[in-house]
């Protein structure tokens, strides 16, 4: 390693607000997936109907599926101007504007009217809601891992990164718990209610946000001189490897999730494999074992290596997508709870523990957050229209045609593993214990 890695990676022992900022970030994380993903459970049960009636329930469900598709579609948009910001003008002001207009925009969700109210418009306002979450989303992540991974200690970069990385698995959490509990209320306050709690949880996530203190690297970064004009152009110039690379790594993670979450509901209430009730408490109980998941993955990822763990899992979803289906189609709702765990905690929450250290250590610091939102959010376009895609497949091939599509998935997050350098190595890991040795003797002298 140089000393520009060392510069790049902060200090070798962390600053002392490091627990608080990957704390203050997982908040964000929570309330950002709590919003987007419970846009994607509703969805998969209710816009069909509410946004889209008056056609067969595939074709219903392909609309709202098309509807949640955009909002992904806009998160490479939102990746650009948060990665350029935090890169301008620091990763905090990022987090905080990101965190407002995510949570003004779910609220309005919870507000609007439906088909039934005033006809073919309010489909158009659910599109024009939904982009507005989709920018926010984009350019949430940048800001929110980069934080913690220059914050943490170097030997627990993935420790700290995958508690942000936990915020997701947190927020989906909420939002099932709380589907599941307005399924049970009248007419359209099943799915409004979700929508409106949430500017609860975004007061309470501002309130600590505002305390975070700025990334360290950045500061230095500023104070140095060192801030690009132009970071996205730099980044795409120099480093576009390192994206295409981080885009075939993210579209494992997040496209299969599309498909074996995502989709999965649909595919399980449709089939009449399980009622609504049962698909929200098989996810419940996923994404619980999910916030542990992600942290241990991370944590792993500090003693072996993030690409191990990467290779490993993806191989592993190469071999599961038939399996998968497999074992829902059975009927058997323990089967069921049982794949959509190993579908989550295994398939997706590995990766996302791998990718919360992997992704920054990509790039250089001064276009850290450009490069690693880009890699991040352009996935997003691919997995966002996933659900449709997959439905069509499913009308044409029955459930294999899903299956396979989860197998190439992983066999593209295979590839792009395979393709890209290893940043925690045995090396890396050796002259971070011989930097911590010494500055710790260098401290005691002093």
């Amino acid at each position: 390693m140089t000393n520009q890695s060392l510069a790049m990676r902060g200090h070798v022992h962390g600053t002392k607000d490091a627990k608080r900022v990957a704390v203050g970030s997982s908040v964000g994380a929570v309330i950002e997936t709590y919003d987007f993903i419970g846009f994607g459970t509703a969805a998969a049960l209710y816009f069909g109907t509410a946004f889209f009636p008056g056609a067969d329930s595939v074709t219903g469900t392909l609309a709202a599926f098309a509807t949640l598709g955009v909002g992904f579609a806009a998160r490479p948009l939102g990746g650009i101007l948060g990665g350029h910001l935090g890169d301008k003008l620091g990763r905090k002001p990022v987090l905080v504007a990101s965190l407002i207009l995510m949570g003004l925009a779910t609220f309005v969700i919870g507000l609007l009217p439906t088909y039934e109210q005033i006809g073919v418009v309010a489909p158009v306002l659910l599109v024009l809601v939904r982009i507005i979450q989709g920018l926010a989303f984009g350019a949430e992540w940048g800001g929110a891992i980069l934080m913690s991974y220059e914050h943490a200690p170097w030997k627990k970069k993935g420790k700290y990164t995958g508690i942000v990385q936990a915020g997701f698995p947190v927020g989906l959490l909420l939002a099932n718990v709380v589907f599941l509990y307005s399924v049970n209320l009248d007419g359209d306050w099943a799915w409004r209610v979700p929508f409106l709690a949430s500017i609860v949880l975004v007061a309470v996530g501002l309130i600590i946000r505002s305390k975070v203190p700025e990334s360290p690297v950045f500061e230095e970064v500023k104070s140095s001189g060192q801030i690009v004009r132009n970071p996205i152009a730099k980044v795409i110039r120099e480093d576009w490897r390192n994206i295409v690379r981080g885009i075939g790594l993210r579209i494992a993670e997040t496209a299969g999730y599309a498909v074996s979450i995502t989709y999965m509901i649909s595919y399980l209430h449709t089939s009449e494999l399980a009622d609504k009730t049962q698909t929200l408490i098989a996810l419940c109980v996923a994404s619980a074992i999910g916030i542990f998941a992600t942290m241990a993955w991370g944590s792993l990822t500090d003693k072996i290596g993030r690409r191990p763990a990467y290779i490993a899992s993806t191989a592993f979803a190469v071999l599961f997508g038939i399996p998968m289906f497999l074992l829902v189609n059975t009927g058997l709702f323990v089967l069921i709870i049982a794949t959509v765990v190993i579908s989550y905690a295994v398939c997706q929450n590995s990766l996302a523990g791998a990718q919360g250290a992997w992704f920054p250590e990509l790039f250089q610091a001064n276009t850290r957050s450009s490069g690693a939102s880009l890699a991040y959010q352009i996935s997003a376009m691919v997995s966002g229209f996933t659900p449709f895609v997959t439905t069509l497949l499913f009308i044409s091939f029955g459930w294999l045609g899903p299956a396979l599509l989860f197998s190439f998935y992983g066999a593209i997050g295979l590839w792009a593993a395979l393709a890209t350098r290893e940043t925690w190595g045995p090396a890396e890991r050796k002259f971070a214990t011989e930097a911590e040795d010494s500055t710790t003797a260098n401290h005691v002298h002093a």
